[in-house]
C-alpha cells in the first residue's frame, strides 16, 4: 500500500521540520483549511492559488513551496522510477471477471474512470458493487480501504449494499460503516464536500471516491495525492451533430472537459435481459474492446452463456 504519512502536513514528525523551514503551525492550518493536507497536494497548486489563501503572502508562499520542493520530486524521473510509481497502483475488482479482464485487472487507483450510458445500463449497479469490492483485502482484488460516495442524483441505496456484501462474504454492517455518504445539491456544496474529504483521506485509508458529477480538477488531484480510485458516472445527451447515418446519435455529457479529465472512458449499453455491455472508449493502456456482464441481486457479476 502507498502511505502518504511521511509527507502528511499533519504528522508530528513533519511539523518540527516545517517549523525549522520557517513554516509555522498557523500557516499549516491555513493550508489545511483550504484543502491542502500533503506536500504532494501542495505541489499541485499554482502559486497564484496559494497566494489567494487568506493570510498567505507571496513571501510565505515562496518559502512554503521551497520547503515542499525539498520533500517532493516534481522534476524529471527515469523510466524505471516511473514504472515503480505505476506499481503502486491498485486494481479493484468490478465483480465480473470479464469486466476485470477488459480493464486490465479492475478499476485503477490514481485515475478517474468514467462510465457513461443511458438509464439502466449498469452504471449505478457497478458503483454500488465497487463500494463493497473496495473493502476486500488486496489479495482478493480489493483496495483494503474505505469509500466516499458523493451523490448528485439521489441514486445511492444503502440497502443495495447488504446483498452485495453478503455475496462477497463481508459483514454488511461493517461495510456500511466504511462508506461515508453525502448528498450534494449545488456546485458550491460539492466543492466544500471535496475539501472536507481531503481532510478525511489524510487520516484514513480511503480507496474509492464515487463522484456522480464534475468537479474534475479537484478529484484528479485527490486521486493522485491519496492513491484512490475515482469512479464517476455520467449521463448521455443527444448529439445534434451526430449525422444522419448514425443510428443512435448520443454523446456523454461534459464535452471535451470531461473527456480530457477522464483517464479511462467506458460506454455502457443494454444487452439481452439482465445482460449489459461495457466498451472501452478511451484509455492510455487498454485496447478498444468490450465485455458482457450481468446484474444480479449480489451486484455486478459475469453473464451466463
Amino acid at each position: 500500500m502507498w502511505s502518504m504519512l511521511p509527507r502528511n502536513l499533519k504528522t508530528k514528525k513533519k511539523a518540527s521540520s516545517q517549523l525549522r523551514s520557517g513554516i509555522n503551525a498557523g500557516d499549516v492550518k491555513k493550508l489545511q483549511d483550504a484543502g491542502v493536507y500533503t506536500c504532494n497536494g501542495l505541489m499541485m497548486w499554482t502559486k497564484k492559488a496559494l497566494c489567494d489563501i487568506k493570510g498567505l503572502s507571496d513571501a510565505k508562499v515562496e518559502k512554503i513551496l521551497e520547503a515542499a520542493g525539498k520533500l517532493v520530486n516534481c522534476g524529471y524521473v527515469t523510466g524505471n522510477e516511473a514504472l515503480n510509481l505505476r506499481k503502486q497502483v491498485v486494481r479493484i475488482t468490478t465483480g465480473s471477471q470479464a469486466l476485470d479482464d477488459l480493464l486490465g485487472g479492475g478499476v485503477e487507483t490514481m485515475a478517474i474512470t468514467e462510465a457513461f450510458g443511458e438509464f439502466r445500463t449498469g452504471k449505478t449497479q457497478l458503483a454500488h458493487t465497487l463500494c463493497v469490492a473496495t473493502q476486500l483485502p488486496i489479495n482478493m482484488k480489493g483496495g483494503n480501504g474505505k469509500v466516499a460516495f458523493i451523490d448528485t442524483e439521489g441514486t445511492f441505496r444503502p440497502e443495495r449494499i447488504v446483498p452485495i456484501a453478503e455475496r462477497f462474504g463481508l459483514d454488511p454492517n461493517a461495510v456500511l460503516d466504511n462508506i461515508i455518504f453525502a448528498r450534494a445539491y449545488t456546485h458550491e456544496h460539492q466543492y466544500q464536500l471535496l475539501i472536507a474529504l481531503a481532510a478525511k483521506m489524510a487520516e484514513e485509508p480511503f480507496k474509492l471516491l464515487q463522484k456522480l458529477a464534475q468537479m474534475l480538477s479537484r478529484i484528479t488531484k485527490i486521486s493522485e495525492e491519496f492513491n484512490v480510485a475515482v469512479f464517476l458516472t455520467n449521463q448521455v445527451i443527444a448529439d445534434p451533430g451526430g449525422g444522419t447515418f448514425v443510428a443512435d446519435p448520443k454523446k456523454p455529457a461534459g464535452g471535451h472537459v470531461m473527456a480530457h479529465a477522464s483517464t479511462v472512458r467506458l460506454m455502457f449499453r443494454k444487452g439481452k435481459g439482465e445482460q449489459r455491455i461495457c466498451k472501452v472508449i478511451d484509455s492510455p493502456n487498454l485496447p478498444e474492446s468490450e465485455a458482457t456482464f450481468a446484474i444480479s441481486n449480489g451486484g455486478v457479476t459475469d453473464a451466463k452463456d
